[in-house]
Order: C-alpha cells, then structure tokens, then sequence
C-alpha cells in the first residue's frame, strides 16, 4: 500500500504517479488533494506520514511545488524518515543509505518523466543495511529523544 497526497501544484503529478503506482502492482491511498483549488500542503504531507507511520501505509509519495516543505512536515511525524529526491542518486541514496519511507517531489523543479523515473527507483532499492543499519539508527534515537 502506498499513500499518495499532493497540494494544488502537485494534483496532476499526482494523479500520472497513482496510475504508474497501479500499474506496478501498488495499491494506492490518495489523501488528496483533487483539484486545483489552492491549499495547504502541510496537511496532505501530515496525513501520507501519519499512513506510513502507523503502517497503514508501506510507503508514501508527496508531490507540491518544491518538495522541500512537505518534506519538512513529514518529518515531524515519528517513524517517518522523508527524503526529498531530484534525480535517480538522490533517489537510491535515500532508500539504500537512509531506509527512506516517504518520498517528496518537487513538481516545479523536475518534469513529469523524471518524477516517473525517480518514483520506480525508489520503490525498486531496497535498504542496504550493513555500515548504514547503524545510521539509520542513530537518526531513529535522535528521534526517540523528542518524541516518547
């Protein structure tokens, strides 16, 4: 199950992402948004990472302008650990090295078939454990302190 959300920016995005994700065997949960009326990003982000982080989601993908906000929201949400990726790199580095679990985009910075591609990347690599199992740790202790 993956969970999808994305600000009025992000909506079209959004909805080629859902069908990729289809079409790849995924199960899709859409929090939003539907159209082109403007909101809050913050709110889809929170409720992508509130899926992922209490399981109901195994995955999560959060589309807005930059990336960069919804990727500060998600974030704040323990057990979230949300990369915002650019390219194929930033995409597998994020899953290999740091076990990302939500997946934030920047429609104003990459183009369609770049998001497409950055999104199958991610999904395909797996956490590579090893020397990064330890970091990876660290960044959930880090969290352990401000949220018992």
């Amino acid at each position: 199950m993956v969970a999808i959300g994305a600000d009025h920016g992000g909506v079209d995005l959004k909805d080629v992402l859902k069908k990729d994700l289809a079409e790849l065997g995924y199960e899709v949960i859409d929090v939003g948004t539907q159209g082109k009326d403007a909101v809050d990003y913050p709110d889809f982000a929170a409720e992508v990472a509130r899926l992922v982080s209490t399981g109901k989601a195994w995955r999560g993908v959060m589309i807005d302008g930059a990336g960069i906000g919804s990727c500060m929201v998600a974030n704040k949400v323990p057990g979230v650990r949300a990369a915002m990726c650019y390219d194929d790199a930033s995409a597998v580095n994020s899953r290999e090295h740091n076990d990302a679990n939500v997946l934030t985009l920047g429609v104003g910075l990459i183009g369609v078939n770049l998001a497409r591609r950055i999104l199958k990347i991610w999904l395909a690599t797996d956490f590579g454990g090893g020397r990064h199992a330890g970091r990876v740790n660290k960044i959930i202790a880090v969290e352990k302190q401000y949220f018992k």
